[in-house]
């Protein structure tokens, strides 16, 4: 559920791009983002770093996008987010005793620091892919194609690698169970 939460402004730019085109899906986005960021707020009195990140990104992607009118704005912003997200997963890898995905699973999972280190990588090398990836489509394929990669494709290599995860994790981990 906490999946498709996370993905709700691009399901909501995905089916505004289908009814209504790329500026109505755009300005959809900043709204559905800007919603998201107030609810988790309200629900839990607080927001997960991805999601402002993910709102500053969509202001200022979406908002060249509409007052310049040219689409190719909103279309780097998945790039900036996961190369984002990328950079601060291997900095904390690097530079922190504990890097970011240690300190988010770490209650639920030991791993040893040689494991930790494998799966920050792999969220390191994922993230800067899906990036390139969605270069790639977005400057290679038409603009319904790189719409419907930004849903389907984005989300179903994310669900993908998570599975993945999870054999690794199943594998190498202790997993802890709530008494």
């Amino acid at each position: 559920m906490k999946l498709l939460a996370d993905f709700f402004p691009v399901i909501l730019f995905f089916v505004a791009y289908k009814l209504a085109g790329i500026y109505v899906a755009t300005g959809t986005a900043i709204a559905a983002s800007m919603v998201q960021v107030a609810w988790n707020h309200w629900r839990h009195g607080k927001v997960e770093t991805m999601h402002w990140v993910t709102l500053v990104l969509v202001l200022v992607f979406g908002g060249l996008t509409l007052a310049l009118r040219d689409p190719l704005f909103i279309k780097w912003k998945p790039t900036v987010v996961n190369w984002l997200f990328a950079l601060a997963f291997l900095g904390s890898g690097l530079f922190m005793e504990k890097g970011l995905l240690q300190r988010m699973m770490e209650q639920a999972v030991t791993l040893p620091r040689e494991g930790w280190k494998r799966l920050t990588l792999a969220w390191v090398a994922f993230f800067f892919f899906l990036g390139a990836a969605n270069l790639y489509v977005a400057f290679h394929y038409g603009e319904a194609t790189w719409v419907n990669f930004k849903l389907f494709g984005m989300m179903g290599l994310t669900l993908l690698f998570v599975i993945g995860q999870g054999f690794y994790l199943a594998r190498h981990a202790e997993i802890r169970q709530e008494e």
